[in-house]
């Protein structure tokens, strides 16, 4: 029995770290981080990157629609973190933030801006809700051997109970 409840605890081990495979894979990449709460005009943008080296503490951006606005060293260590106001009366439109930080690193991404308020649901976990298969197929496989487990477990413990 002990080896059973072992295995099943060394399975259940290894589909959690399974899932947690695409957030290290994007978290290794080596980009520009843009946050922003609400993402319309008028709102306070937040521009993050460790693409610059743990050595660097300062750094240039540009946004094109803000314009230039500065980079210093964030929370941690060779994070760059700026921030700036997207003009009130930006229509709808899409920003491209560029970043530049010694020795020569230029970075450039983009976001899109909102005229309204969002509403409704927030979909959050690992991205596109599209491509939902494979990781529906690897729940349904964790949820299967997790009640095997507990079956073998509660049918070990009646025939122990019998003799």
């Amino acid at each position: 029995m002990g080896n059973t409840r072992v295995g099943v605890g060394i399975g259940l081990m290894v589909g959690a770290l399974a899932l947690q495979i695409p957030a290290a894979a994007a978290a290794g990449d080596a980009s520009l981080d843009i946050r922003s709460r609400s993402g319309s005009s008028g709102s306070t943008v937040t521009v993050s990157t460790d693409a610059c080296g743990a050595d660097v503490t300062y750094g240039k951006g540009e946004s094109e629609l803000a314009g230039a606005f500065h980079l210093f060293e964030g929370e941690r260590k060779g994070v760059l973190t700026g921030r700036f106001t997207v003009p009130a009366g930006s229509g709808a439109a899409t920003d491209t933030v560029t970043v530049k930080c010694p020795p020569r690193i230029k970075l450039t991404d983009s976001y899109t801006l909102t005229t309204r308020q969002p509403n409704g649901a927030v979909e959050a976990g690992f991205g596109d809700s599209g491509n939902t298969a494979g990781q529906l197929a690897l729940g349904g496989a964790l949820l299967a051997a997790g009640a095997a487990g507990w079956l073998v477990r509660a049918r070990h413990r009646t025939h122990a109970n019998r003799a």
